[in-house]
């Protein structure tokens, strides 16, 4: 749902695509972040059950995990990539599996998973979308299950990185304050006036809501008043009613802002009921299915999307490139490692809007790939995903 660092365009298919030792992995425009610090829920793949992974993996394999934050069809594409790696790399081969396992949203839930994983001799590596960036327990866990040899990464959403960087290896993700900022451009270029706006997201403390609502006020600018930030604990009937709430209680309120992936569909549902379209600019993270419809439907005027896909494939990569110390992998991945941010994997992001009568400009935007939606459903199908 949830979500931190930077390119643009054709190039980085090329970089990403040719990333990979031995093998061309199918993976959507990922890239490897730099130490620079300028440039952060969640959807895709056909949906499928998610799978819990209280019990061993398959007989023989030890696991790599990936733990959400909650259950969003952001979480499908990570899946997708998931699975994509964990064939190209034919885990199985070399006595690895890969799953995906789903957290209830809230930070004690995850903190039991992690201690559960800790206990199991199975488990040899786990990825993470922390819950909580501040969380001691959870920062502890990690470190605990670090000591017993288990590889530990944060994906999607990082641990607070002053506090607890020694706590994982690395973060693969967006650059969520760069996510943020951009966000706020959108605001700002389709609402040079200004206005007032509230945010709505799952989990205020999760390290992809502190930066990307951070990053959208310094991107929307001075003309911009925040008025809330309304949170939800990932229920999407409270997603519901934040919104018809900050509606009623902030009269001058003109721009909803969706944080989390899940409160796009949320905020254009509420929007419609009230049939006050006319009076909102709608700009959201992530385009989930019912996003993407609602923006061909003109209910969404702005997205900035992430790629779970890639954070899926990335994770698995690093993970079983880090329990099979192969190091020439990892140094790929991550060339500026034990520099200032030489610890991030960015796997980028995407500005789309409906057409290409936006009042946006694409050159307002550098270092960031631009689409109208027919061009990012095109992208959307060469990798077979329903929204990312």
């Amino acid at each position: 749902m949830i979500l931190s660092r930077r390119m643009s365009g054709f190039c980085w298919i090329l970089s990403s695509i040719f990333f990979f030792v031995g093998c061309e992995p199918n993976v959507p425009k990922t890239k490897v972040a730099n130490n620079s610090t300028d440039s952060g829920g969640h959807t895709a793949g056909t949906p499928k059950t998610h799978a819990h992974v209280s019990g061993g993996g398959t007989a023989g394999l030890k696991r790599l995990i990936i733990l959400t934050n909650g259950d969003s069809p952001f979480w499908d594409a990570c899946r997708e990539g998931l699975l994509a790696a964990k064939s190209e790399l034919k885990l199985s081969e070399v006595g690895l599996d890969a799953v995906l396992d789903v957290n209830d949203g809230s930070a004690q839930g995850q903190l039991a998973k992690l201690q559960q994983y800790g206990t199991q001799s199975d488990i040899a590596g786990v990825g993470v979308s922390a819950v909580d960036a501040k969380n001691v327990a959870i920062a502890d866990e990690l470190r605990s299950m670090q000591k017993k040899g288990i590889k530990i990464l944060t994906i999607d959403s990082d641990v607070d990185r002053t506090q607890f960087g020694d706590a994982r290896h690395a973060f693969i993700g967006t650059d969520n304050l760069t996510g943020g900022k951009v966000l706020g451009k959108c605001a700002a270029g389709l609402k040079p006036g200004g206005g007032e706006y509230v945010t709505f997201v799952g989990l205020k403390g999760a390290q992809n809501a502190i930066e990307r609502i951070g990053g959208f006020g310094e991107g929307a600018g001075e003309k911009f008043t925040a008025k809330d930030t309304m949170t939800d604990e990932t229920d999407k009937t409270k997603a519901r009613d934040n919104v018809r709430n900050a509606i009623r209680n902030h009269p001058n309120l003109s721009v909803l802002v969706g944080i989390w992936s899940y409160n796009a569909p949320a905020i254009v549902d509420v929007v419609k009921e009230a049939n006050r379209r006319k009076d909102f600019t709608i700009v959201v993270f992530d385009a989930e299915p019912t996003a993407i419809t609602a923006m061909a439907e003109g209910n969404i005027d702005a997205m900035v999307v992430q790629n779970p896909f890639a954070m899926g494939y990335e994770g698995v990569r690093m993970l079983d490139a880090l329990v099979r110390g192969q190091k020439d992998v990892l140094e790929k991945m991550l060339p500026n490692y034990g520099k200032p941010e030489g610890d991030i994997f960015d796997t980028g992001l995407k500005v789309v809007v409906p057409s290409a009568e936006s009042l946006l400009n694409p050159n307002h935007f550098p270092g960031v790939e631009f689409l109208t939606l027919e061009k990012f459903r095109l992208w959307l199908n060469k990798y077979s995903l329903t929204g990312s």
